[in-house]
């Protein structure tokens, strides 16, 4: 087996609470994330379209689907990075995003990227 898979993405994502935006005695709670796409891969590869699973401090879950990311289908040559801001608003204080993105190739194969769960919180919302 080779030490590099073709077909392979990374994400990572960093969230942050945007207080400014947010009115917590309405149960509006809005939130950043700062995502980083890298081709891990061998092949060049072009993000295609999103799904993002939201749920809130409450267990209500949102599916978000999508062509691309923040209006930009980017094409990312092996060891590329492609990275973007964008937000959610959530009703609760705490709550989780996951997901994925739906990659092609350059040869044509597409493939799921993993956007692994990460925890959208108000500062010292969680102990």
């Amino acid at each position: 087996m080779s030490e590099t898979t073709p077909y392979r993405v990374q994400v990572t994502a960093v969230a942050e609470y945007v207080a400014e935006q947010s009115r917590p005695q309405d149960d509006h709670f809005v939130f950043a994330y700062h995502i980083t796409v890298l081709n891990i891969g061998s092949v060049r590869a072009q993000l295609l379209a999103r799904h993002w699973v939201i749920t809130d401090g409450n267990g209500k879950m949102q599916e978000v689907h999508g062509q691309g990311v923040v209006g930009e289908q980017p094409v990312l040559s092996p060891g590329q990075a492609f990275r973007y801001t964008s937000g959610c608003v959530l009703a609760t204080p705490v709550g989780t995003m996951q997901g994925s993105y739906r990659m092609r190739a350059d040869d044509g194969h597409e493939f799921e990227a993993e956007i692994p769960a990460f925890m959208l919180a108000v500062p010292k919302a969680l102990h």
